[in-house]
């Protein structure tokens, strides 16, 4: 690790979705979002909510537009508590859910100058199918 480079508090956003007609399906991710600011993570699940809000049935539609006009301010001041954060729509048979949680983002070690291992020289990418 350099020495500029520190661990950095930030949020992990993620966004699920889950078939609530077929329970034993798993949850299944669709997106994920680094954020360094409790705006950036409240505003990516804000973003995501008005982009799909006209596609959704009336009852998900009033749920989202809830959460936005005041639950994001619940959500905001959560977070900068660095308490973890969780927004859910249903449409239909399908939940959806954006979770935020405070996480410690870690730098990663440069590679460049450092010499590697013989045994890395060994593996092979795999011929086309």
């Amino acid at each position: 690790m350099l020495k500029t480079d520190k661990p950095r508090r930030g949020y992990w956003c993620e966004c699920w979705t889950q078939d609530l007609a077929n329970p034993t399906e798993r949850p299944a991710l669709h997106a994920s979002f680094d954020a360094y600011s409790a705006h950036q993570a409240d505003r990516w699940v804000a973003v995501a909510l008005r982009t799909i809000t006209p596609a959704l049935s009336p009852d998900a539609s009033h749920e989202a537009w809830t959460w936005l006009c005041e639950g994001r301010l619940k959500a905001r001041a959560a977070l900068l508590r660095r308490q973890p954060y969780t927004v859910t729509v249903t449409q239909a048979t399908t939940r959806i859910t954006w979770t935020i949680r405070p996480v410690i983002f870690l730098p990663l070690a440069h590679r460049q100058g450092t010499v590697l291992p013989a045994c890395t020289e060994d593996f092979k990418p795999l011929p086309p199918a």
